[in-house]
C-alpha cells in the first residue's frame, strides 16, 4: 500500500511539472514562431519560405519588360499634353437679315472656339518642344501641360506643313528632355514605344509597344504636295488621335520619330501607325528655331523609282537608287553639272541612295548654294560623279496645298460648322468588333467632338475616350454613312433651319434604342 501511495505521489509531481512546462513555454516564445505560425499549416502551403520560381528561358522576357519600364519612366518627364484653341468667326460675319425680335433686342454673337488636343516632347531644357504642325498650326492659343501638372501658354516658334513638323516654346528652364536618336540606323523588327496622349485628357501619358514594321513609307492619302514627306516610319505600336506629336522611342530611350498619322477607315488604331523620322524632324526644327522658316534645296530633277529593267540597263547588281526622268528647265543645276535623262543616281554626298524619299531628305535640307557630289550610273555600267550647286526650291504654292490637314491625320478639333460637331465614319466592322447586339447600329457617323458654342451642344454625345457616344444614321429622312453624305444632306437645308438627327447611342457595349435630336443649323459653309 505504502509503495502504491509513493508511485501516486511521483505521478502527480510529473503531471504538475508537465503543466508548468507547458505554461512557461506559452509565455516564452522558445521557437521564435508567431502565434499565426503555431496554427497547423495547410498541406498545400510549403513549410519553407516561398521563393519566386526560376525559369531561365523566361529571363530575356523579364529583362525586356524591365527595359520597357525603364524607358517609359525616363521619357515620362519630357512628354507634354497640348491643348489648342482656334477662333473661327467666318460664320458669324456673314450678312444675314435679322428677325424682327433680333431688331428689337440685338445680340452680340460670339465667334466659335474650336478646341483640340495633341502631344509633344521637350528637346531642350529651356523649353523648346517638338510636335506636329497639324496639331498647332493656325492656333490662336496653345497651352502645354507638363507631367507634373504645371501649365504654360506656349509660343509657336514655327511650323512646316510639308513635313508636318512644328516647334513651340514655353517659358521654363531646367526641363527634362528626351535625347534624339538616329532614325537612319533603325531596322525593321526593332522594338519601339509610342508615347503620348491619345483620345484626350482621360488617357494622358499612354505608352504602347510594338516594332518598326517598315521604313520609307509613302502614304498616298497624305501626299498632298511634291515636297511632302514620303519617308514615314511604320509601326504596329498603337497610335490614336491625340498621339500626334508624341515621340516614337527606341529601347535606348531615344526619340527616333514623331508620331504623326494612322491608316484607318474609322480614325482609330487598326494595326498601322506612322512616324516622321527624327533626323528629318531635327533638320526642320533647327531651321525653324534659327530662321523661323524652312528653306529647301533642290537638284532640279524629276525622278522615278528604279525597277529591274532600269537596274539591268545601267549595270546595277541590285535594284536601288532613283532614275532621272527629266529636268524642269535648262537652268536646272543638275543638268548644268552634266547629269542626263536616264541616269540613275546612286550616291549623294558620299551616302548611298536607296530610294526617292531618302534622296529628297539628303538634298532637301541642305543649304541652297551648297555644292555636293552626285554619282550616277549610265548604260553599260558607266559611273560618273558630278559636283552640283544646289538651288533653292520654290515651295510656297506647295505649302499652301499641304496646309490642309489630310483626312487620316488627327486634326486638332476641326468641326462641321453648321452643326458644331466632328464626326468619323462608323461601319458594320466597327459594330462587330464592339460586339454590338443591335442590327440598327451598322453604319453612320460617330460623333467625336461637340463645340461648346455650337448648336448641337448638350444634344449629342461625343465619343473618343468616353463610355458613351452617338452615331448619327439619318439627317431628316436622308441616310448618312459618310462625311460626304452629311455635307450633301446639310446643303439641302436653309441656314437657320432645324434638322432632325436620328441617333443610336452606344453606352459601353450596350446600344440604346434610337432617339432623335433636333438641331438648328448655323450658316452655310459654301
Amino acid at each position: 500500500m505504502k509503495r502504491n501511495r509513493n508511485w501516486m505521489k511521483l505521478g502527480a509531481l510529473v503531471a504538475l511539472a508537465a503543466v508548468l512546462v507547458v505554461g512557461f513555454t506559452s509565455m516564452v516564445d522558445l521557437t521564435g514562431d508567431s502565434v499565426a505560425q503555431a496554427v497547423t499549416p495547410s498541406p498545400f502551403v510549403a513549410s519553407q519560405p516561398q521563393q519566386r520560381p526560376v525559369i531561365p528561358e523566361a529571363r530575356p522576357l523579364a529583362d525586356l519588360g524591365n527595359a520597357f519600364t525603364a524607358v517609359a519612366e525616363a521619357a515620362r518627364p519630357a512628354v507634354v499634353f497640348i491643348e489648342v484653341q482656334k477662333v473661327d468667326d467666318r460664320y458669324h460675319s456673314e450678312q444675314q437679315v435679322p428677325s424682327p425680335l433680333e431688331r428689337l433686342f440685338p445680340q452680340q454673337r460670339e465667334p466659335q472656339v474650336q478646341q483640340g488636343t495633341g502631344s509633344g516632347f521637350v528637346i531642350s531644357s529651356d523649353g523648346y518642344i517638338l510636335t506636329n504642325n497639324h496639331v498647332v498650326g493656325g492656333a490662336d492659343q496653345v497651352d502645354v501641360r507638363l507631367p507634373d501638372n504645371r501649365k504654360f501658354e506656349a509660343e509657336i516658334v514655327g511650323g512646316d506643313p510639308l513635313t508636318d513638323v512644328a516647334v513651340i516654346k514655353i517659358d521654363a528652364t531646367g526641363l527634362a528632355t528626351i535625347p534624339l536618336g538616329d532614325s537612319d540606323s533603325i531596322s525593321v523588327g526593332q522594338w519601339v514605344l509610342a508615347i503620348g496622349n491619345p483620345l484626350g485628357d482621360a488617357f494622358t501619358f499612354t505608352v504602347t509597344a510594338g516594332i518598326v514594321s517598315a521604313r520609307g513609307r509613302l502614304l498616298r492619302g497624305l501626299q498632298s504636295s511634291n515636297w511632302g514627306i514620303q519617308d514615314f516610319i511604320q509601326t504596329d505600336a498603337a497610335i490614336n488621335r491625340g498621339n500626334s506629336g508624341g515621340p516614337l522611342v527606341n529601347i535606348r530611350g531615344e526619340a527616333v520619330g514623331i508620331n504623326s498619322a494612322i491608316a484607318s477607315e474609322t480614325g482609330f488604331y487598326s494595326g498601322y501607325g506612322f512616324a516622321i523620322p527624327i533626323n528629318l524632324a531635327q533638320q526642320v526644327a533647327d531651321q525653324l528655331i534659327s530662321e523661323g522658316r524652312v528653306r529647301r534645296a533642290a537638284l532640279g530633277v524629276s525622278i522615278n523609282a528604279v525597277d529591274q529593267e532600269t537596274a539591268d540597263y545601267v549595270g546595277l547588281q541590285e535594284i536601288r537608287g532613283v532614275v532621272v526622268v527629266s529636268f524642269p528647265d535648262d537652268d536646272s543645276p543638275a543638268k548644268r553639272a552634266g547629269l542626263k535623262e536616264g541616269d540613275v543616281i546612286v550616291e549623294v554626298a558620299g551616302q548611298q541612295v536607296e530610294y526617292g524619299a531618302q534622296l529628297q531628305t539628303l538634298v532637301g535640307f541642305r543649304r541652297p548654294g551648297e555644292t555636293i557630289d552626285v554619282s550616277v550610273m549610265r548604260r553599260g555600267g558607266e559611273r560618273h560623279t558630278y559636283s552640283v550647286r544646289l538651288q533653292e526650291a520654290n515651295t510656297e504654292e506647295q505649302e499652301t496645298i499641304a496646309s490642309r490637314p489630310p483626312d487620316d491625320v488627327e486634326e486638332g478639333g476641326t468641326l462641321e460648322a453648321r452643326l458644331g460637331i466632328s464626326v468619323e465614319e462608323f461601319t458594320a466592322d466597327d459594330a462587330n468588333r464592339m460586339r454590338l447586339r443591335n442590327s440598327q447600329v451598322e453604319y453612320g457617323l460617330m460623333v467625336t467632338d461637340v463645340d461648346r458654342n455650337g448648336p448641337a451642344w448638350r444634344k449629342v454625345i461625343a465619343g473618343y475616350g468616353g463610355r458613351a457616344f452617338d452615331v448619327i444614321t439619318h439627317v431628316d429622312d436622308t441616310e448618312v454613312r459618310t462625311k460626304e453624305d452629311l455635307a450633301s444632306a446639310l446643303d439641302a437645308v436653309e441656314p437657320g433651319a432645324v434638322v432632325s438627327l436620328r441617333i443610336a447611342t452606344i453606352n459601353g457595349q450596350t446600344p440604346v434604342p434610337t432617339r432623335f435630336a433636333f438641331v438648328r443649323t448655323t450658316g452655310s459653309t459654301r
